[in-house]
């Protein structure tokens, strides 16, 4: 055999059972004796190579046997290298915790800053004005009694 069943369905070793699934849908519905242009004995190999290959991959153990007897492993590729204690998955898949990116500290910065800023213009803005720092109605309370006995 030339081709991997892999190579026959179009997916990659890394496809899910969903892509394997749909790739098998799409190419016996191109490739049915039944519906094709092609002449028949040729349409009936492709179909039943197609066949073959579905029937392989999606059984979970006859694909782990063919990913060891074509020598392909998921795991020799992937690389973890954000480490344990700084990510931990959730029920919805996605990073709980990690660290702050250099943008979001960039933007956490900018919006302090325009907080600080606005508190200072208001306060300035009051001063030039000569309003009061404390108005009567928000006066200590030991001075509510004089005025109400």
């Amino acid at each position: 055999m030339s081709k991997t069943y892999y190579a026959i369905l179009g997916v990659t070793p890394w496809a899910s059972e969903i892509d394997i699934r749909r790739a098998y849908r799409d190419l016996s519905k191109l490739y049915h004796p039944d519906t094709t242009q092609l002449p028949k004995d040729e349409a009936v190999e492709i179909f039943r190579q197609i066949n073959e290959a579905y029937a392989m991959l999606s059984n979970a153990d006859r694909r782990s046997d063919y990913d060891r007897r074509i020598q392909f492993s998921r795991f020799q590729y992937t690389v973890n290298k954000t480490p344990k204690n700084l990510q931990t998955n959730d029920d919805d898949g996605l990073p709980s915790e990690r660290p702050l990116s250099g943008g979001e500290l960039f933007a956490l910065m900018l919006i302090g800053a325009t907080l600080v800023a606005c508190l200072v213009l208001v306060v300035l803005v009051a001063w030039l004005r000569g309003d009061r720092l404390f108005p009567e109605a928000i006066a200590p309370i030991s001075t509510f009694w004089l005025y109400f006995p």
